[in-house]
């Protein structure tokens, strides 16, 4: 069964990571999820989602949201090192950080591994596996550009939360539809989440 990691971060935008989470899980994928505490925070203020509690209790909670069992969706809290994506050793096919906070960001062009998210990054890094992050800031300084070349050049996917218009969006859901939508693009992961540009007229 195809695994990908997917991290949620402290960035406004935690509907790009549900949203996607939820696709992928309808999909058939396998699923190790890590949100940090500023990621739950931001969940619980923009989408009302309330995970609280230990990380077998959380675990359960979302896999009740998604109505998944752990088999397919793994939650790890951001303090568990020892978690299985923190090893090489453990094969997955990709990770995606979303939505990707300045400060991750930071940390994973630096090395910088103090929670799951960022080490799990590190090993997708060191593995050469593919890395897609979904920076949500504006405006960006030089320090958030800087960061971003350098994950660049190392391979990473850079997909800033940038909805396109030419599809005509009447809803927020459509906005979210269309990011999401070009992060399994570059996973290779069929979707008609939007439309393309031949079938916009």
């Amino acid at each position: 069964m195809p695994t990908y990691i997917i991290a949620i971060t402290g960035a406004s935008g935690a509907i790009y990571g549900i949203r996607l989470l939820e696709y992928m899980l309808k999909k058939g994928l396998k699923i190790h999820l890590t949100i940090t505490k500023e990621g739950l925070y931001i969940l619980r203020e923009e989408i009302g989602v309330l995970w609280e509690g230990k990380e077998c209790e959380i675990n359960a909670l979302i896999c009740n949201y998604y109505g998944v069992s752990r088999d397919t969706l793994c939650y790890y809290d951001e303090t568990n090192l020892t978690a299985t994506i923190a090893s090489g050793s453990v094969q997955t096919d990709g990770m995606i950080v979303v939505p990707c906070s300045m400060k991750v960001t930071s940390s994973i062009a630096c090395g910088f591994a103090s929670n799951l998210v960022e080490r799990a990054a590190d090993v997708i890094l060191k593995e050469k596996r593919p890395l897609i992050i979904v920076p949500r800031e504006t405006p960006l300084n030089s320090i958030h550009l800087r960061n971003l070349l350098t994950l660049s050049d190392m391979g990473v996917h850079v997909i800033p939360a940038m909805p396109a218009f030419y599809t005509k969006p009447t809803t927020v859901a459509d906005i979210v539809d269309f990011v999401v939508g070009r992060i399994l693009d570059s996973l290779h992961i069929e979707n008609n989440l939007f439309k393309r540009w031949m079938d916009s007229k």
